[in-house]
């Protein structure tokens, strides 16, 4: 299991990367100013970075109680990638209608490209994040083992 302070870290270092990459781009796609895509952005992270935690928690205890192991099959990592996701799309489909003065089915539709660039991008991340920093690994050297 991994510990908080590395949980802190992944979620961290996963949205800093994911706004350094996600404003520019999304700015351009959606023909918006960078710095109000950014306040988006910046509030986005924001909420993901505590949802984040929270459910990386959750679905590790979860994962651990009905497989025994923290170790994620290719299937497991494409359902941990969508469900967290589809979770942040409903949390934050209200903020980007109101930030931006848009329909809330233009920002179903943005909130949906964000979400399947942030599908992949935590796909891609968590498996990076996993190899870099083995949770097994992380958990022995906090108590001392390793």
């Amino acid at each position: 299991m991994r510990t908080t302070s590395d949980r802190i870290r992944q979620a961290i270092c996963f949205e800093t990367f994911g706004l350094l990459i996600a404003t520019p781009l999304f700015a351009w796609v959606f023909d918006h100013p960078l710095d109000e895509m950014g306040v988006l952005a910046v509030l986005g992270a924001t909420a993901a970075t505590i949802w984040n935690y929270l459910y990386n928690l959750g679905f590790d205890h979860l994962l651990r109680r009905t497989t025994g192991a923290l170790q994620k099959t290719l299937p497991i990592r494409v359902v941990h990638a969508l469900l967290f996701e589809a979770t942040l799309l409903l949390l934050l489909l209200p903020l980007f209608a109101w930030w931006l003065g848009i329909t809330l089915l233009e920002a179903l539709l943005m909130d949906f490209s964000f979400a399947a660039f942030y599908a992949l991008y935590a796909f891609a991340f968590t498996w990076a994040y996993d190899a870099i920093f083995p949770p097994d690994r992380v958990a022995a050297m906090a108590d001392g083992r390793g």
